[in-house]
């Protein structure tokens, strides 16, 4: 069987290298100069492979779609990423919250992993090599039409990843042509991004640990997320503000949100409303003549005093013995609900994934293979599914590939 995968990322590598593995004449082509270069950045570089969770909390974890995924976890899993990848020879540790990453920190030497792989399996590879569309022939799809002319194959493997981080070749080809051919494409928005908030700029480069950071429609509370959190000169971001930008892009259309949002975090999650109200009235008695700006660095970065003292409307020099219960009840809110306006969510460009894509109403789960189209496949980042930080995006395109490469296999 001849195959074309077009995409060299964990997806299409994944699945080339499987389909070789299996006997079939596979032909890999990548537009760029290399493959893997978003592989190569992930993680800030280290190429967080996957996540050591079972079942339920890997489902949990994946905001799109998690019952289509299904099929295509249960043949394989964060453990079977972790098997391969050993197997190849490259060691793998687990860090906090389940995190796998190569033993070296070195997302290369997965790609290098990958790379002997395939060229062992006997993978012809194709580099700057541009497809400009899907060949279709009587029995679906039989080829690619490229920048050098044809391409001919039996099965035709989609995985170009999405939009975010253009610079590595991810520019929505897959999604043009899927729609060209009658796919219904999910609206495109951008996953485990930063959230543009205002009144940030001075505090750009701080970074909150052990926070908890909630989103509110109007009274009502949407999500929140535990964790570590950083201040960017135009709004918020880090670990737990990337996984609350997928749980609430759906309310964004790339201009704004159709609702009023607010970003509410909780500088003192450990301290509940009572006794942080005891420890302020403890500290105002003992210190009467201090200025409460010069008190906060007991509870604040100091950084970060001049905006709670401000959303608080008590002016910093103001001394410990002024502080009215009024002033005290609004620091106490201030430190355990610190509200930001969310005017928006930053480029898509910069985004860690693409949400949204080919809808998978119109993919079979069990082999990838579109409803529409015969003998055309989707796997990876283009499709409409995604999931939060930690992993889970890099397993969903290794399994959906797999589960590709082991339908065919199964109908040899």
């Amino acid at each position: 069987m001849n195959c074309l995968v077009i995409g060299g990322g964990a997806a299409g590598m994944f699945c080339a290298g499987l389909l070789a593995q299996y006997g079939h004449s596979v032909t890999l082509i990548e537009k760029n100069e290399k493959l893997g270069k978003k592989l190569y950045i992930t993680g800030k570089g280290r190429c967080n492979i996957t996540n050591d969770a079972d079942r339920e909390t890997l489902l949990q974890n994946i905001v799109s779609n998690p019952k289509f995924a299904i099929s295509a976890l249960s043949k394989f899993s964060p453990q079977d990423t972790m098997a391969f990848f050993e197997e190849k020879g490259v060691p793998l540790k687990v860090e906090r919250g389940n995190r796998v990453f190569p033993v070296s920190d070195k997302s290369s030497d997965i790609i290098r992993a990958l790379e002997k792989w395939l060229k062992n399996a006997g993978v012809n590879i194709l580099l700057n090599k541009e497809v400009k569309g899907i060949k279709i022939g009587d029995n679906g799809a039989c080829g690619a039409f490229t920048n050098e002319g044809e391409i001919l194959a039996d099965k035709v493997i989609v995985a170009t990843g999405g939009i975010s981080y253009p610079l590595t070749g991810s520019t929505g080809d897959g999604y043009k042509w899927a729609k060209a051919l009658g796919h219904n494409i999910v609206p495109l928005r951008p996953g485990l991004n930063g959230l543009i908030v205002p009144n940030t700029s001075k505090l750009s480069g701080l970074t909150l640990k052990n926070v908890r950071a909630y989103i509110f429609d109007g009274e009502k509370e949407l999500d929140s997320e535990f964790g570590e959190m950083l201040y960017t000169h135009k709004g918020v971001s880090g670990p737990i503000i990337l996984s609350l930008c997928s749980k609430i892009n759906k309310y964004y259309d790339g201009k704004a949100f159709d609702r009023k949002l607010t970003l509410s975090i909780d500088l003192k999650p450990a301290i509940e409303m009572d006794e942080l109200e005891q420890r302020l009235i403890r500290d105002f008695t003992l210190k009467p003549n201090v200025d409460i700006k010069n008190l906060m660095p007991e509870y604040l970065p100091k950084s970060l005093i001049e905006e709670v003292l401000a959303q608080a409307n008590i002016k910093e020099n103001t001394k410990c013995n002024s502080i009215t219960i009024k002033m005290r009840n609004n620091l106490m809110q201030a430190l355990k609900g610190l509200k930001y306006d969310i005017l928006g969510i930053d480029k898509i460009e910069f985004a860690i994934i693409t949400s949204g894509g080919v809808d998978v109403k119109e993919v079979s789960p069990k082999d990838m293979q579109s409803k529409i189209i015969p003998n055309l496949y989707f796997i990876g980042e283009v499709l409409d599914i995604d999931a939060l930080t930690g992993g889970f995006n890099i397993q969903l395109a290794l399994s959906t590939a797999y589960a590709m490469a082991r339908s065919l296999n199964e109908d040899k």
